[in-house]
Order: C-alpha cells, then sequence, then structure tokens
C-alpha cells in the first residue's frame, strides 16, 4: 500500500446563482480549472452534480487532497461542504480521471438524486460510501 494515498468523499450544496446556463457555464469553468490543477497535483476523481449539490471524490497523496479541498471549502459556489470519508486507500479507482464528471442530464445522475431524496443528503442517513 502507498502509505501516503488517501481518497476523500465530500458533499456541498450548490450556491451558482442564475439560469441553468449560467450554472452550466460555471460547472465547466469548475472542471477545466480542476482537471488542470488535478493533472499537475496527481490528484484523480469524479465530480457528480444536480441543480441541487455537488458530490466528488478526490484520490491522491495526503497533502495534495488537503490543498485542494482547502479551495475547495473557500469556494463561494460550494455551501454547507461535508467529508463524508476521508482515509488511506491501496489503489487509485479513477485513475485515468484528472477529473471524470458525471452531470445532471446523465444516467448516473438519476441514482445521485434518488440518494438526494431519500435522504435529503443528512450526513447522519448518507456515507462516503454511498456516493462511491
Amino acid at each position: 500500500m502507498t502509505q501516503n494515498l488517501y481518497r476523500l468523499i465530500y458533499l456541498s450544496h450548490n450556491t451558482i446563482p442564475g439560469s441553468n446556463e449560467n450554472v452550466h457555464k460555471e460547472i465547466e469553468q469548475i472542471l477545466a480549472i480542476s482537471r488542470q490543477r488535478n493533472a499537475a497535483s496527481g490528484i484523480t476523481g469524479a465530480l457528480m452534480f444536480n441543480r441541487k449539490c455537488f458530490a466528488q471524490v478526490l484520490e491522491g497523496m495526503h497533502d495534495d487532497i488537503q490543498e485542494t479541498f482547502e479551495r475547495i471549502q473557500c469556494d463561494p459556489r460550494h455551501g454547507d461542504v461535508v467529508v463524508l470519508d476521508f482515509e488511506p486507500v491501496n489503489a487509485r479507482r479513477f485513475s485515468q480521471w484528472s477529473m471524470g464528471y458525471i452531470g445532471y442530464d446523465t444516467l448516473a445522475s438519476k441514482e445521485f438524486t434518488q440518494i438526494q431524496l431519500q435522504t435529503g443528503f443528512d450526513v447522519k442517513q448518507l456515507g462516503g460510501e454511498r456516493i462511491y
């Protein structure tokens, strides 16, 4: 096991104002910047989004994930950021993606929305494994 390889899973509420077009443009910006930064930092993962929430899995070295997550927490587009899981892992599951994306118009996003409807994204009812 690589001792410094970690996986972080978090959930946040979308605070991007405006129309669907504005939200889509902001998401595209998030993805473009994240993909560049993550590739440079050796971080892999995936972002899920529906109109109300973000969920993200980040994989990488402990300090790199901490630095990336600090930026996310300070980003005004994310509200009520909650860590669902942060633990060492044996291997990456998203090794080919500097930032994969599941948008609100995909089948996987429909499953993400089901999780929202079933749990209200209440952290007491929702664990990192369910998002993962």
